[in-house]
């Protein structure tokens, strides 16, 4: 065993989850209720809001987008990716899971159960815009709430902050064509020009902008407090963008999980099955292949978790406010932390199991 794998934990500032993120179902479930609710009384004033475009980008979205992700970005130091090396073994799985067997894995999922199990229950007009969406969902490996799971499964920082930087570097250049790969699979006209457009509105001007931003942090003496400083500062803004992305969406969509509540749970299963199956077969073949449970714990959920927010941003500039494709993204913000922290306890509770795996390099 690389003797890496045993070094210590860093745990990283602010890397607790908070009441916010904790609760992060429950205010999902009340913008559901006030998006519904504002949606019904104020139809023409979320009309106007969605013909603010321009290149088919929605320009309040976009700035609520660049508001959650930008702050997340910053905490991101890429020169970690010097790190990989030390945990090759774990890097290596997760980023199978993450790009060879996650979005594939999902795509699959759907067209069982959405196109297939579930499609007498879903309006037949939304079944290729709610696949979609869970494609995009899981097309995008998680960079943000990955810290707190990490944190929380006791999980080395190193290897997490080394694999969420090689995952940011990665989702740049790969990101719209595997989204494509996996539409045009599923029969769905892809509008290329609009993907790419979201690639670089969405990941890559975000992570230039956070980039730049933390090397003008980085060139005092006291770097560090001041990052921490400028993210605590930007945490609420973040959190506030988010909820409003929520119940605009939720504006749009209210008419139609009002006729059909069903839908939702629906949208749920597939989320569920493909979270439980991914962080399973990372933390399996982790086990197999005698890597420490601080790396594999990470692994596993690093390999589960998902990028909502482009996910949220992508669906909406491809198929709109309105579309299957932006609720099915938006029912993964809903799952997002109880299922999440279902994983945590599991890789927790199994670790005496995990380090009895025969033929461990210890």
């Amino acid at each position: 065993m690389n003797k890496q794998d045993h070094a210590p934990l860093k745990k990283p500032a602010g890397a607790k989850i908070g009441f916010f993120e904790h609760y992060l179902t429950l205010w999902v479930f009340l913008c559901i209720v006030a998006g519904i609710t504002l949606g019904h009384l104020l139809p023409h004033q979320f009309q106007t809001f969605s013909r603010m475009e321009i290149a088919q980008v929605n320009l309040p979205v976009a700035i609520l987008i660049w508001l959650m992700v930008i702050p997340m970005l910053l905490k991101i130091d890429f020169s970690t990716m010097s790190h990989v090396k030390e945990h090759w073994r774990g890097v290596g799985v997760t980023l199978f899971i993450n790009w060879a067997v996650k979005p594939f894995s999902m795509a699959l999922l759907a067209w069982i159960f959405i196109r297939g199990l579930f499609s007498d229950w879903l309006p037949a007009d939304q079944i290729d815009s709610y696949i979609a969406g869970l494609i995009i969902l899981a097309a995008a490996p998680c960079t943000a709430m990955v810290f707190v799971w990490s944190n929380l499964s006791d999980g080395d920082a190193n290897f997490t902050l080394s694999q969420v930087a090689l995952n940011d570097s990665i989702m740049i250049f790969t990101f719209a064509p595997l989204v494509a790969l996996l539409l045009g699979l599923s029969a769905i006209t892809v509008p290329w020009d609009t993907l790419l457009l979201s690639v670089g509105l969405y990941i890559l001007l975000p992570v230039i902008v956070a980039q730049l931003w933390r090397k003008w942090i980085f060139s005092s003496v006291d770097a560090e407090q001041r990052l921490q400083s400028t993210l605590k500062k930007l945490h609420p803004l973040s959190l506030l963008a988010l909820l409003l992305t929520l119940v605009l969406l939720f504006g749009f969509q209210g008419e139609q999980i009002l006729a059909q509540p069903i839908i939702i749970l629906l949208l749920a299963i597939p989320i569920l099955i493909q979270v439980y199956f991914n962080s399973g077969l990372a933390y399996w073949l982790n086990r197999h292949f005698g890597v420490a449970h601080c790396v594999a714990a990470p692994s596993a959920l690093i390999g589960a978790s998902n990028f909502f927010e482009l996910a949220v941003a992508t669906a909406i500039s491809l198929f709109g406010f309105h579309s299957g494709a932006a609720l099915a993204t938006v029912v993964g913000v809903l799952v997002e932390v109880p299922v999440m922290l279902s994983v945590v306890k599991i890789v927790n509770s199994s670790k005496d199991w995990y380090e009895r795996a025969p033929g461990r390099l210890d």
